[in-house]
C-alpha cells in the first residue's frame, strides 16, 4: 500500500492525468513502486496538481443593467471593470492566477437581479462581485452574497441602506461593501448647494418612483429638515414618464425656486424640457445621475447649468486620472470623447483594484478571509476618484466619505467643475 501523501497526491491529480494517460492510482499500485519512491512521486504530484489548480481563474461577478435607461452607466461601469483587470492580469494576475469576469445584465431589474445572482454564486461559483447599479437591485439580491459569505462590492448602486442591511448581532459579519458616494453624502450636499450657497428657501423635490428614488427623496427631506426647511412641493412619477407637466404646475404653483432631483437621465430630461415648455426655468440640483449622457443629450440645452455631486469628473488634472481617461477612450472609443457615466466607470476601476488588494492580502480567495482583508487593507490603493488608504473597516463599509465627492456642472454637453477651487484640489482622500 502506498504512503498517505502519495495517495493524496494521486487523489489529486487522478482527474488531470488520467486523461492524459499518465500513471493513475491503480496503475502505480501494480508497478508496486517502493515506499520511499512513492513518497517522492507523492510530495511531485501534490505540487504539480497544486500548480494546475493554482491556475485556475478568478471568477468575479460583474452585475449591471447594460440595456435600458441606466445602460450607460451599467456599461460605463463594466468598461472600468474591464479596464482595470486587463491591467491586473497584464501585470500577473492575483496569487499567480488570471481574473475572469463573469458579466452579467440585470436590466435594472429586481427579478432578474436575484436570478443573477444566485446564478453566479451557485452555477458559477464567483468569490466576489463587483457593480449593482440600482439600488433596488442590490437591496433585492445581495442577500444571497451575505448568505454565501461571498463579497460583493457595490461600485455605483447608493441607497443608503445598501451596506447597513446585515449589521450585527443577527449578522455578526457585513460581506457588502461600497465604492461610491451613499444617498445621506449626496443629499446633504444637494441641500446645501440650494440653500446654504444658493440661499434658495422654497424648495420643490421630484423623484421617481423606484427604491432609488424614493428613498433618496427621504433623504432629501431628512437633510432639509435638518436645515428648518419643509419642500413647497413633493412629486413623483414613474420610469418611462414622459410628460411632467403635472409636477412641474404643482411646483410653479408653490412658488419654488429650485427644484431637486433623485431619477435617472431619462426622466431628469423630462423634467428639463418640461420646465421649456411652461417657460419656467429654475436651478436643478440633484443626485449624482444628472451627470448621465442620457440626461444631457436629450435635455440639449436645458441641461445647462444642472448641478450634481460626483466622485469623479473627466479631467485628467491628475496623472493616474489622465492614464485612466486615455485608456478607457483608446479602448472603448465613446462619442464625441466623453465617457457616457465617468463616475460609473471611475468607480467600477477603483473597485477592483481594491478586490484584487484584498485578494492579494488574504492569500485566499475563501470569502471570510477577502472580506476581513477588506476590512483591513494594509496596501494603499491609488484610484482615479481617491488615494484608499484603509477605506474599511469591521463597521465602515463605505470607501466614499463626505470630503471626496465635489459639485459637478453642466456645461457645453459636458460636466465641468462648479467650483473652481475643486478643480485646483481635485484628489481628496479619506
Amino acid at each position: 500500500m502506498l504512503e498517505s501523501p502519495a495517495r493524496l497526491a494521486v487523489a489529486v491529480s487522478q482527474r488531470i492525468y488520467y486523461k492524459a494517460g499518465h500513471y493513475n492510482e491503480e496503475m502505480i499500485m501494480r508497478f508496486a513502486i517502493p515506499k520511499r519512491a512513492a513518497q517522492l512521486l507523492g510530495a511531485a504530484l501534490v505540487t504539480l496538481a497544486l500548480d494546475v489548480i493554482a491556475a485556475d481563474p478568478i471568477k468575479i461577478g460583474v452585475s449591471g443593467p447594460f440595456t435600458g435607461g441606466s445602460s450607460p452607466m451599467g456599461l460605463s461601469m463594466r468598461d472600468g471593470v474591464r479596464l482595470a483587470t486587463d491591467e491586473i492580469n497584464k501585470a500577473g494576475g492575483v496569487l499567480g492566477r488570471q481574473i475572469q469576469l463573469i458579466e452579467r445584465d440585470d436590466e435594472a431589474k429586481n427579478e432578474r437581479g436575484v436570478q443573477i445572482a444566485q446564478e453566479l454564486i451557485n452555477k458559477e461559483q464567483v468569490v466576489a462581485d463587483v457593480g449593482f447599479i440600482n439600488t433596488g437591485v442590490s437591496l433585492a439580491s445581495q442577500r444571497f452574497y451575505e448568505e454565501a459569505k461571498i463579497p460583493v462590492i457595490n461600485n455605483v448602486s447608493t441607497g443608503s441602506l445598501v451596506t447597513k442591511q446585515f449589521l450585527p448581532p443577527e449578522f455578526p459579519d457585513n460581506y457588502i461593501f461600497r465604492t461610491s458616494a451613499n444617498d445621506t453624502i449626496q443629499s446633504g450636499m444637494i441641500v446645501d448647494e440650494a440653500v446654504t450657497k444658493r440661499k434658495f428657501t422654497k424648495v420643490a423635490i421630484l423623484a421617481d418612483s423606484t427604491n432609488y428614488g424614493q428613498l433618496g427623496r427621504e433623504d432629501l427631506e431628512r437633510a432639509l429638515k435638518a436645515k428648518g426647511i419643509t419642500p413647497v412641493a413633493v412629486e413623483k412619477f414613474n420610469i418611462k414618464d414622459t410628460d411632467m407637466t403635472s409636477q412641474l404646475l404643482k411646483a410653479k404653483a408653490a412658488g419654488a425656486q429650485i427644484i431637486l432631483t433623485y431619477a435617472i437621465g431619462p426622466e431628469l430630461a423630462q423634467i428639463a424640457n418640461g420646465m421649456a415648455k411652461l417657460g419656467w426655468k429654475v436651478p436643478m440640483v440633484g443626485s449624482w445621475t444628472l451627470s448621465m449622457a442620457n440626461f444631457i443629450d436629450n435635455a440639449g440645452a436645458n441641461s445647462e447649468g444642472a448641478r450634481m455631486p460626483q466622485t469623479f469628473i473627466q479631467e485628467p488634472n491628475t496623472p493616474k486620472r489622465k492614464a485612466f481617461i486615455e485608456a478607457y477612450l483608446k479602448a472603448y472609443h465613446p462619442a464625441n470623447g466623453r465617457i457616457t457615466s465617468p463616475v460609473s466607470a471611475a468607480q467600477g476601476y477603483d473597485s477592483m483594484y481594491l478586490l484584487a488588494a484584498a485578494i492579494k492580502q488574504a492569500g485566499s480567495t475563501d470569502g471570510p478571509k477577502v472580506r476581513a482583508a477588506l476590512e483591513n487593507l494594509t496596501q494603499k490603493v491609488e484610484g482615479v476618484v481617491t488615494n484608499y488608504n484603509k477605506p474599511y473597516s469591521h463597521d465602515n463599509h463605505e470607501a466614499i466619505s463626505a470630503n471626496i465627492p465635489v459639485m459637478g456642472e453642466v456645461s457645453g454637453g459636458h460636466v465641468v467643475y462648479a467650483y473652481e477651487e475643486d478643480r485646483k484640489n481635485p484628489l481628496h482622500t479619506k
